[in-house]
């Protein structure tokens, strides 16, 4: 009997253990299953914490429903009758101090047609010229490994950019546009240049597509995203799972593997899946000859603050349901999600739950990562105040870091990742990476990655037998 061994369970390493159970059963693989999580609980970036009124996510809190990898796995585990969508409204940026609406035909800040470029508050008039240029404009240079921030400044101009795309787009992939490509953000905006012209004309030519997609966009459960990793435990009736261990080494032994856990036992395996942090994964094997490639892998990290008010959520601007704010500003946040205004669910009685978040790509990051707790609601409180006009205290408070943990793709990632899985085919076969440090950071992503990791693995014993 071949052994499998997950390490890390989160929902990369979960759907990799479920998928690889439902193989294994569909096609007598005759393959014994270990899942090893660190924690207490399963679930990595996805926690959900709640209280007598409030739901609160403190890590991811929704799923991009259109992934082709989401509703086939909500379905099978029988859990589609729990999902609920976000409510659908304005986004806002907080710039000089103000709340901007971000224009309705707009996706991640771009304007998908002329009138949603001239009715910005954000842009001056100069800036709304410069960006008409796109209608004019030939792409000759630029590909999908090329700088999304340097292609879209090329075309719309660097005030349409920095003043109301850059905060947005950069707030969703945690990194400087000129340090990200076109293929790990939005690739079509190339096909868009290329086949219409003009990057406006494909989104309107698009537009219905994208409208679409704004309604009903995300999900999460009735329960919160802890319902689907839940049941997914639940099910995983025909695998091993160790919670509460962590694991301190993966060497090679021959054709087999030893997976050491800090509690003193090993575990021999013939198939490692590394659900892991890359820096995890690098320590893990200890192999000097990768080093070069996992260090080139960047994280950035977070600080999360709930806070919730014994106050109605009507206070808030109607129809919103958060704001980004910009470079330059009075706030020490990046973002603000009005949670209980996207999710209903979130609270009880439909009171104000807010989260903010600080990320390290913030110039008061360094200030804040020294702050205490209590610092650092009375931090989020002034934000609050200042964006919102909020004084109350807050009833609820929940307050999380994600420390070096939030992947940061930069224009080297597609190739540190080939260089790296091909010196990893060599020294270590049948170890396989997995997860958001390399293979893209939604939770749809994660879920596609452990299934395609699983049926690699089935189809290798199918090809031995």
């Amino acid at each position: 009997m071949k052994k499998a061994v997950v390490i890390g369970g989160g929902i990369t390493g979960l759907s990799a253990m479920y998928y690889l159970q439902k193989l294994n059963l569909q096609e007598n693989l005759d393959l014994e299953l270990v899942l090893i999580e660190r924690e207490a609980q399963l679930g990595g970036k996805i926690r959900t914490v709640t209280d007598d009124e409030f739901v609160m996510e403190v890590g991811a809190d929704s799923i991009v429903a259109r992934h082709a990898s989401v509703m086939p796995l909500i379905e099978d585990l029988g859990i589609a009758d729990r999902v609920v969508y976000n409510g659908t409204g304005i986004s806002y940026l907080y710039a000089n101090n103000v709340l901007h609406a971000i224009p309705k035909d707009t996706v991640f800040g771009i304007p998908m047609d002329k009138e949603a470029l001239f009715r910005s508050t954000l842009v001056s008039e100069e800036g709304k010229q410069a960006a008409m240029k796109d209608f004019d404009s030939t792409n000759e240079n630029f590909t999908r490994d090329s700088s999304i921030g340097e292609f879209l400044e090329a075309f719309l101009g660097r005030e349409l950019v920095e003043n109301q795309i850059a905060p947005v787009l950069s707030g969703v992939y945690s990194g400087s546009l000129h340090e990200l490509t076109l293929a790990s953000t939005l690739p079509y905006l190339v096909d868009y240049k290329n086949k219409y012209g003009s990057i406006i004309k494909g989104f309107e030519a698009n537009k219905e597509y994208f409208q679409g997609a704004a309604n009903k966009k995300f999900i999460s459960f009735d329960g919160g995203m802890r319902v689907l990793i839940d049941e997914m435990e639940k099910q995983l009736e025909h695998a091993r799972i160790l919670k509460g261990v962590g694991t301190k080494s993966v060497q090679r032994d021959g054709e087999q593997y030893l997976v050491e856990l800090e509690n003193g036992a090993v575990i021999e395996a013939d198939y490692v899946i590394l659900a892991t942090p890359h820096q995890v994964a690098q320590r893990l094997l200890g192999i000097a000859e990768l080093d070069t490639e996992f260090d080139q892998f960047l994280n950035s990290s977070l600080i999360s603050v709930y806070l919730g008010y014994d106050v109605p959520d009507e206070q808030l601007p109607k129809d919103g349901t958060g704001f980004i704010v910009s470079q330059e500003s009075d706030l020490h946040c990046n973002a603000c999600t009005w949670t209980s205004r996207k999710w209903r669910h979130t609270s009880k009685n439909h009171n104000l739950l807010v989260r903010l978040f600080y990320k390290s790509s913030h110039p008061s990051y360094r200030m804040l990562n020294n702050l205490s707790e209590k610092e650092l609601v009375k931090v989020a409180r002034e934000d609050v105040r200042k964006s919102l006009g909020i004084e109350e205290a807050p009833i609820a408070v929940e307050v999380t870091g994600w420390k070096n943990l939030m992947p940061n793709y930069h224009m080297a990632h597609k190739t540190a990742i080939s260089a790296l899985e091909l010196k990893m085919e060599e020294l270590v076969p049948n170890v396989k990476l997995a997860g958001s440090s390399y293979f893209g950071v939604g939770i749809g992503a994660c879920i596609q990655n452990g299934s395609d990791l699983a049926k690699i693995i089935a189809n290798q014993l199918v090809d031995v037998e």
